[in-house]
């Protein structure tokens, strides 16, 4: 994009440059410069394509308009080794959170461009068809196409427009590598690493923003748990189950150190709130340890700053953990009527969990069914079907695992 300012066949040059990689690497070795071979193979499938269309010359001088004389691809020896010059996936991130594109066009496209979604994935985050995800990634690639803009980080004053759709995609890429929505496996581990990565360059473009630094904090506190939520055939493992000598110390103690850096510096924002709640989880000694009170303090300063039918799911399951089942039970039965949760499985996967810790094995059995019949991650539903069929069968038994 750099260099010819064509957002479609850009990403369709490095598709076809992937699939060259796929077909040669195996036979001809990896080249010693993997990216620069994927770079330059890249740009010559694009310059074929430009060559091969009848308004070659009006796009070189578009492409000439679009790239200073001055910028490089990569900075000089003797040029400092800032963010803005040496990583593009933050330019492009910031590229895609254009003013010019509504916010779930901003959201939406990045998704795609820069985290490396497929469109039903997208599709299924929105709550959307894919066709209709598809339609909106092509009007959002054309509108950044329209709109002319330089392939580089925008001017200070325009990054604060752009600054809350870059952290909610960021959040988005995290959330799907951490609990993936569909398929095998429970996690992706390249989201998370990859959306961690960017937070962290975004936290230095911007230290002083304390709702950048909870953001990064949330995700290091969060994914401190990756290696023990997942039993070794893959299984999924409830947080109060899980062993917390695997969780990652170090991330932990960056986690904690970034938030209480951030909190109190300013307004307290979504982000802060949220890491400060990982924050107290991490740091219980065991589950019967955690300060449950306090969280549920910190979802009910949530709720007032975010209307967020997930985090009311969340802050339900707190309410229980203090006040009992049945207290817990009584606010997510208040989200029934939500329609953004109306196919979302995770609802009726709490309250099936409440219901059986209220003794109601009958309806936690049916509720606990019926969440992993909304279930697309194949690891939740093997999950939800276990959960079932460990609760007592009306006889005394158990019902077999089928």
């Amino acid at each position: 994009m750099r260099r010819f300012g064509h957002f479609d066949h850009a990403e369709d040059a490095t598709q076809e440059a992937l699939l060259a990689a796929a077909t040669r690497w195996p036979v001809d070795g990896v080249p010693d410069d993997p990216k620069a071979w994927l770079i330059t193979v890249a740009a010559r499938r694009l310059t074929d394509l430009l060559r091969s269309e009848q308004a070659r010359r009006r796009r070189e001088d578009a492409v000439a308009a679009w790239t200073p004389p001055q910028r490089r691809v990569v900075p000089g020896a003797d040029q400092p080794d800032r963010v803005e010059r040496t990583d593009d996936t933050l330019v492009l991130l910031f590229l895609c959170c254009h003013p010019a594109l509504s916010p779930a066009s901003q959201i939406a496209l990045t998704l795609r461009a820069v985290g490396g979604l497929g469109t039903a994935e997208i599709a299924r985050a929105f709550l959307v068809p894919e066709a209709t995800m598809t339609r909106r990634i092509t009007r959002a690639k054309r509108g950044i196409k329209a709109s002319g803009i330089p392939f580089g980080l925008p001017p200070a004053e325009e990054r604060a427009q752009r600054l809350d759709a870059v952290l909610h995609v960021l959040y988005l890429v995290f959330t799907e590598g951490y609990a993936a929505t569909a398929g095998p496996n429970l996690q992706r581990g390249e989201l998370t690493a990859e959306a961690i990565r960017l937070a962290r360059l975004v936290h230095r473009l911007l230290p002083a923003d304390p709702e950048v630094t909870g953001l990064l904090a949330l995700m290091l506190l969060t994914d401190a748990r990756r290696a023990a939520r997942t039993a070794p055939d893959g299984a999924l493992v409830p947080m109060a189950e899980q062993d917390r000598s695997l969780w990652d110390a170090e991330e932990i103690a960056e986690g904690v150190a970034l938030l209480t850096g951030c909190l109190g510096r300013g307004e307290t924002g979504t982000y802060q709130l949220q890491a400060a709640i990982a924050a107290l989880h991490d740091e219980a000694p065991t589950a019967e340890e955690t300060d449950w009170p306090q969280i549920v303090a910190l979802y009910e300063l949530l709720l007032r700053i975010s209307d967020n039918p997930v985090v009311a799911l969340n802050h339900a399951v707190a309410v229980a953990m203090v006040r009992g089942p049945r207290a817990g039970l009584d606010l997510v039965d208040g989200l029934a009527t939500d329609s953004r949760l109306a196919d979302d499985h995770r609802p009726l996967s709490v309250r099936a969990h409440l219901l059986e810790r209220a003794g109601d094995a009958e309806a936690a059995r049916a509720a606990y069914l019926a969440a992993a019949a909304r279930a697309t991650s194949l690891p939740v539903q093997r999950h939800l079907h276990a959960r079932a069929a460990a609760l007592p069968a009306p006889d005394g038994g158990a019902i077999p695992d089928g």
